[in-house]
């Protein structure tokens, strides 16, 4: 005969089914929160714009971001939001993931992750970045999985990436330049990207990192219906000796993208911070990034950072003229506020003086270098 048991012993079997299987913790392991963020505001005075010339520059605001960074176990969440005014495309994700940490060297991440690419997280030291950011090649997010793998020795990630940012879902609709990261817009789109990279640390007393990166993916045009490709290759170095550091990488890369009849083949769209413009579709790129550091006791101030930072885009249509920009500058630390002073040259480079919609593509043999003052002062909390 069998014995019908009460509702409350059968709760007692399934919680006590549950706990073998991780379902409830111990009571020293709670879920972990932290937040975070900053605030920044920036000064300009551009050699191009006649009006800031004239009034000896201009101060405004530039950015607040809110940071969240989560954990239970072995699972955990980082997520970046960051609030820009309306001109530099207002509101957006700059990064979001779950990770789940397997043990001590092994993670893997998954949703707007960072794109396992070049010298992480940053292939310059200023506020700028370096030339490599402005084609998508630094500090870079995309939507995808990814593996990674930490030790004493070696450093190794692979990745897929279903898509860039997707802010509007399906059909004809063209992607959004309202990200933080450089995307590919207009009628084409990034999708199903692969990415691998590589990296050997060596050395005591100055630390080496030697690296190589890949990347692959499809181009979807919206006009075709059809696929094209892309690719990217890399070879990167790091050191750091003492107080200095250096970086350096050289970057192959191009776009296949299948556009309809008519529309050139030999430069693509990109957009980030509301506005797009275009860059050449195949082009090799080499930087140099070198940084000293310096202790003192200045007040609230601890710690001042000299840096020279070169990038030169080497455009494969020989029509096209070449792209470059250097940035020499310092960043001043006191306390919780960090203040970046630069001095950013450029020549055929959108974001300093030209023409912005072509700078990165055709360009313009005649064009002048143009320099931007810029000082960029934030409290991160």
């Amino acid at each position: 005969m069998y014995q019908i048991l009460k509702p409350s012993t059968l709760f007692k079997i399934f919680f006590t089914l549950l706990i073998p299987f991780g379902c409830f913790g111990q009571e020293n392991e709670k879920p972990q929160l932290q937040l975070g963020g900053a605030f920044r505001v920036n000064y300009v005075y551009s050699s191009w714009k006649e009006e800031q010339k004239t009034k000896g520059g201009e101060f405004g605001y530039d950015m607040f971001r809110i940071n969240a960074k989560a954990s239970y176990k072995n699972i955990f969440l980082n997520a970046e939001y960051r609030f820009y005014s309306d001109a530099f495309g207002g509101s957006f994700l700059k990064q979001g993931w779950v990770g789940y940490k397997f043990n001590e060297h092994n993670e893997l991440h998954a949703g707007l992750v960072y794109v396992p690419f070049g010298i992480k997280q940053y292939n310059s030291h200023n506020w700028f970045f370096n030339i490599t950011y402005y084609v998508g090649l630094e500090d870079d997010h995309d939507m995808g999985l990814k593996y990674i793998h930490t030790d004493d020795n070696w450093e190794y990630a692979f990745a897929f990436l279903k898509n860039a940012e997707e802010l509007n879902f399906g059909g004809d609709v063209e992607n959004s330049s309202s990200r933080y990261s450089y995307d590919v817009v207009g009628r084409n789109k990034e999708t199903n990207q692969f990415n691998a990279k590589l990296v050997r640390k060596f050395g005591q007393q100055a630390k080496h990192r030697l690296g190589f990166s890949g990347q692959y993916g499809s181009l979807y045009n919206i006009d075709t219906d059809k696929n094209g490709s892309h690719y990217a290759l890399a070879l990167h170095y790091e050191v750091d000796w003492k107080k200095w550091n250096f970086k350096t990488e050289a970057i192959t890369v191009s776009h296949a993208p299948e556009n309809a009849l008519g529309e050139p083949n030999n430069r693509i769209k990109m957009g980030a911070y509301g506005t797009p413009y275009e860059i050449a579709s195949d082009f090799n790129m080499y930087t140099a990034a070198v940084s000293k550091t310096i202790d003192v006791n200045w007040g609230p101030i601890s710690q001042i950072e000299l840096y020279n930072d070169f990038g030169y885009m080497q455009k494969k249509e020989k029509e096209f003229t070449d792209s470059f920009q250097n940035v020499t500058g310092l960043l001043v630390t006191a306390g919780q506020v960090y203040t970046y002073i630069d001095y950013a040259a450029g020549y055929n480079h959108s974001w300093l003086g030209g023409n912005f919609v072509d700078d990165f593509s055709v360009g313009n043999p005649d064009a002048k270098w143009e320099a931007r003052f810029n000082i960029n002062v934030g409290y991160y909390f």
